[in-house]
């Protein structure tokens, strides 16, 4: 029976506790005793084990429902930036016209050396504060480097003898260039994925913090640290519960990232 790496055991741990909030937390919350007496800033004690934060919230129940518009929100990024990343992608791997692949991938670097602060502070400046403007925002912000992972892995040399070998066996070029090559390159955007994954959780947290997104009720971890961020001495465990766990869910994310990435050969 093989043993499970430490490495593997502690990034699950970090991963698995936050996730394991954010799928499961808003069904645990309601089953939490009820607290005794409500107020802000309270100490942890009976019906409150984390105290309260500045605005007199559960603290113990922020954590439990804070998560689950965290992981929507980069589940989304991700779907979006991929679903128009990996098409254009393969595309531009398999087209012959040189001029048109240039004109697309320069359009593209556009984009990739715009800073995402700076898109966060043009949204927040025009008034463009609804989730979908961060969403799709977001998902722009990594579409340039998608399509660079997809079509340099649909490029690889090897890869090249299997299309010319499928070319001359007549299959059809949706199949050998979309189907086949979309199947091939599946490894290295799965990892790539993971990675993608933490910046754009770093993206959308930044975002809460400019006021950008979600709006200010939301019960949401990133949110609950801009609310707490002046009562760290007064209710440190308003502030460090939401960071910790949204610390865990990237550390650990990374980490199991480099390991899928050492057991598939693919280059984070």
């Amino acid at each position: 029976m093989s043993r499970v790496p430490v490495t593997t055991a502690v990034a699950a741990l970090l991963a698995g506790v936050p996730l394991l909030c954010a799928v499961a937390g808003p069904a645990l919350a309601p089953l939490l005793p009820a607290p005794d007496g409500s107020g802000a800033l309270l100490p942890p004690g009976p019906g409150h084990p984390l105290g309260t934060d500045a605005l007199g919230r559960d603290v113990l129940e922020l954590a439990l429902t804070g998560g689950t518009t965290v992981v929507a929100l980069v589940v989304g990024t991700l779907v979006l930036a991929y679903a128009a990343g990996v098409p254009l992608g393969l595309v531009l791997a398999a087209s012959g016209r040189r001029w048109a692949v240039l004109l697309t991938q320069r359009t593209l670097d556009v984009l990739l050396v715009l800073p995402s602060l700076l898109v966060l502070l043009v949204l927040a400046g025009t008034g463009r504060r609804g989730v979908g403007w961060l969403l799709v925002a977001t998902a722009l912000l990594q579409l340039p480097a998608v399509v660079r992972v997809v079509r340099g892995a649909a490029g690889t040399p090897a890869r090249r003898v299997a299309l010319e070998t499928m070319t001359q066996n007549g299959e059809p070029w949706w199949r050998i260039h979309l189907a086949e090559t979309g199947r091939f390159v599946a490894g290295p955007v799965l990892v790539d994925a993971g990675t993608r994954g933490v910046l754009v959780l770093t993206v959308l947290t930044s975002a809460s913090f400019l006021g950008v997104g979600l709006p200010p009720d939301t019960v949401d971890w990133a949110v609950v640290i801009e609310q707490n961020s002046s009562s760290l001495f007064l209710a440190p465990y308003a502030l460090l519960v939401p960071a910790g766990l949204l610390v865990a869910l990237a550390a650990g994310t990374n980490l199991l990232v480099d390991r899928l990435a050492d057991r598939t050969g693919a280059v984070v």
